[in-house]
């Protein structure tokens, strides 16, 4: 999977050499690159950012060096997904993580201010190249730019790509996989500051502990998430 993501503040993404993505980057699962917008600016100031058309608070970026980025990280690939993190995108849920790490080339556009000129969303969807543009949210709640959501995005999908995560087993019962909150986890010792495992996960009986589970699974998304079991 290769992974592009256009952002002024490329630095940020210097944590994506830690933990599995690092070692997914190592071992050649994952090809991440990141690009500095303000390469792509032919100005004294490298100024990506104006003041909105019909006036209003903030600034929006520009479209001419969003379009010459995009020139770029496309040039030479074909059916690429380009994602705009967005507030007033779709909620990026589980099964688009799944979608998403499917894909074999994902380009990321990290947006600040009040955002990207539409223009550049509109004329990336009409690109050859481009398979679909995603405009994804990480929930009801505004960050200051896209980083943190492509971050967000980039371990959700990426820790699905085959070989990324050690044990494959472990995938499969998370929250969400199966549009459940997963159920609580317990170690050693079997009792810890005077609260006790739960009997059932030392019993041996593998048929009980996967009911006790699957109940824990259903209470706890009944109490925190019910809208999940909607439906």
């Amino acid at each position: 999977m290769r992974i592009d993501v256009v952002t002024i503040f490329p630095e940020f993404f210097s944590v994506l050499d830690v933990s599995l993505v690092g070692k997914a980057r190592a071992a050649g699962l994952i090809d991440i690159r990141v690009h500095d917008l303000r390469d792509f600016t032919h100005v004294r100031h490298r100024t990506v950012d104006d003041t909105p058309t019909g006036g209003g608070a903030g600034m929006v970026m520009k479209p001419e060096p969003w379009g010459e980025a995009l020139d770029a990280v496309l040039e030479g690939t074909a059916d690429a997904v380009v994602v705009f993190p967005s507030p007033a995108g779709e909620l990026f849920r589980q099964p688009i993580a799944r979608e998403l790490a499917e894909t074999p080339h994902l380009v990321f556009c990290c947006g600040r201010y009040e955002g990207i000129d539409q223009r550049v969303v509109e004329h990336t969807a009409t690109r050859p190249e481009v398979a679909a543009v995603r405009e994804l949210s990480l929930g009801d709640y505004v960050l200051n730019g896209g980083e943190v959501a492509v971050m967000a995005m980039i371990e959700a999908a990426g820790r699905l790509v085959p070989g990324m995560v050690g044990n494959p087993d472990s995938l499969v019962e998370e929250s969400h996989e199966d549009g459940l909150l997963e159920y609580p986890s317990y170690t050693k010792p079997a009792v810890w500051r005077g609260l006790e495992t739960p009997p059932v996960l030392l019993s041996g009986n593998h048929a009980a502990i996967a009911a006790w589970r699957r109940e824990q699974q259903l209470e706890r998304t009944r109490r925190i998430r019910p809208e999940l079991l909607e439906g």
